[in-house]
């Protein structure tokens, strides 16, 4: 999903980290349906619908009808992007979706997904979530094969690999394979060809990828990122794509193949502390559980005498719930968000802002007004929102703020698909838990520790990527792509 940055390319406007919000961004959702005779389209605009907390600022969908492609992608939200006419004209029986977060420079529509690409079996649309740590060594490779990159995506890459093993005599499933061993990173797919749909997890499965079935006889195959992308169309869930793991999907039924000999499950813990939908099923429960599990080990790891908990909606809402569950202190909306704000493009001026203009949080006066409150939330990256949010409850009456985040502190930025600051941004990363209170005005400050995160999952604590809390990268990053973060950071911040 992130761009192989180039410093010289046109696509970097010099505004590009003013009101960049304060917390990571997930790069994107994907979405894929196979279902002859079923309105794959619509469905799939529904799909994404559903996973657009993943990705907001452009969406697109390619349907197969034989081996004509319908393809359809525009900056925007999928409301925006779509509309009854245009879905109307994308006929076939299977699609392709994808909506996405730009990451640094990248917010332009030749970068907006699925990506298309044309191999001598017919053309195949390509939906990535994730990121290449191996970039610039792909890109070489491609040109010396005189390949045709429109864009600066790593996605486009994938998608070129693949029809240059496809042009050189292998099928769909070998040169997708040989492809998929050229790629280093995370990488989970939702590949649309002419023959069938594919589906696939690089051998850490760092993003997730799951498998539903629609009710139907014979049975239909969904692909998403998460199940509420299931839910949305009645679709049940199956299971998960495993780590290195590729299914293939066509008339004759859902085949698996393991590409890889030696999968090591690494999902993205951030996953299920703060990206994926509360709904969404992960590890055979809904992330709310999870997440009201978390408060309670916060509760217990860091208590403080206080007269109510409240959570920063809507990310630190479960959690507050569980701490004030865990604690005995009363629960209360303390905070109340503007679900419409989304990501405007019309910013307030200084002044606005340096006289509290509150678009996305309004403290509500008559709960707080002389009150002792902890407040939770799920992160803190640069610090910046946490300190407006402390001064909102203080305006508001509160005689003490405590906050207490739910995931250990964010040291380390990511290179595996979610948008983070470079390191020297990241306030955790040079500042200790003392001096980031004082920053931030707060009376204390405590985080969830690392071990009771993953005690919390109830599975191998080996089996998750917690990088941006260790530094313990689960695919070596090459130095290279660490520095060119920390230089485009400097270079446009």
């Amino acid at each position: 999903m992130i761009p192989n940055h180039s410093l010289d390319s046109e696509e970097y406007p010099a505004q590009i980290n003013q009101n960049r919000p304060d917390k990571p961004e997930e790069a994107c959702g994907v979405f894929g349906i196979y279902a002859p005779e079923e309105d794959v389209a619509k469905l799939t605009y529904f799909g994404l619908y559903a996973l657009q907390h993943r990705g907001q600022e452009s969406a697109g969908i390619a349907t197969f009808e034989g081996k004509q492609v319908h393809l359809h992608k525009e900056m925007g939200l999928v409301s925006q992007v779509f509309n009854e006419t245009i879905l109307h004209q994308m006929t076939g029986t299977l699609a392709v979706g994808h909506t996405r977060y730009s990451t640094t420079g990248s917010s332009r529509v030749v970068n907006a997904q699925p990506a298309v690409v044309d191999t001598r079996l017919g053309k195949l649309a390509l939906a990535h979530n994730g990121n290449l740590v191996n970039t610039t060594r792909l890109r070489e490779e491609l040109l010396k094969r005189d390949c045709n990159l429109i864009t600066t995506t790593d996605s486009e890459m994938i998608a070129h690999a693949i029809a240059e093993e496809i042009n050189e005599g292998h099928d769909w499933l070998e040169g997708a394979i040989r492809a998929f061993h050229q790629c280093q990173g995370a990488f989970s797919l939702v590949i649309g060809t002419p023959d069938g749909m594919m589906g696939a997890r690089d051998p850490n499965g760092i993003r997730p990828l799951v498998i539903g079935t629609l009710p139907s006889d014979p049975v239909r195959y969904v692909l998403a990122s998460e199940t509420c992308g299931l839910d949305i169309i009645g679709a049940e869930y199956l299971r998960d794509v495993e780590p290195g793991e590729l299914v293939w999907i066509t008339e004759a039924g859902l085949a698996s193949f393991h590409w890889t000999k030696q999968p090591q499950p690494k999902l993205c813990i951030f996953e299920m502390i703060y990206f994926a939908r509360p709904d969404s099923i992960m590890s055979g429960e809904t992330l709310y559980s999870y997440r009201m599990r978390i408060g309670r080990i916060l509760a217990a790891e860091s208590a403080v005498d206080a007269d109510l908990v409240i959570g920063v909606p809507d990310s630190g809402v479960p959690a507050a719930i569980g701490f004030s569950q865990a604690s005995g202190i009363p629960y209360a909306e303390g905070l109340i968000k503007n679900r419409y704000v989304g990501r405007t493009f019309i910013q307030p001026t200084q002044k606005m802002r340096e006289t509290g203009i509150r678009m996305k949080l309004n403290p509500l006066k008559d709960v707080l007004y002389g009150k002792r409150v902890v407040i939770v939330d799920d992160s803190i990256v640069r610090g910046t929102t946490s300190r407006k949010i402390v001064k909102a409850l203080r305006d508001a009456g509160a005689t003490e703020v405590h906050m207490r985040i739910s995931s250990p502190p964010v040291t380390h930025p990511c290179f595996y698909g979610i948008d983070t600051d470079n390191q020297e941004q990241l306030i955790a990363a040079t500042k200790s838990v003392t001096e980031i209170a004082k920053q931030i005005d707060v009376d204390s400050l405590a985080y969830l520790s690392w071990e009771g995160m993953l005690k919390a999952t109830g599975e191998d604590p080996q089996n998750f990527c917690s990088a941006c809390f260790t530094g313990n990268y689960p695919v070596t990053v090459p130095e290279p792509v660490k520095r060119s973060k920390l230089i485009l950071e400097k270079a446009f911040s």
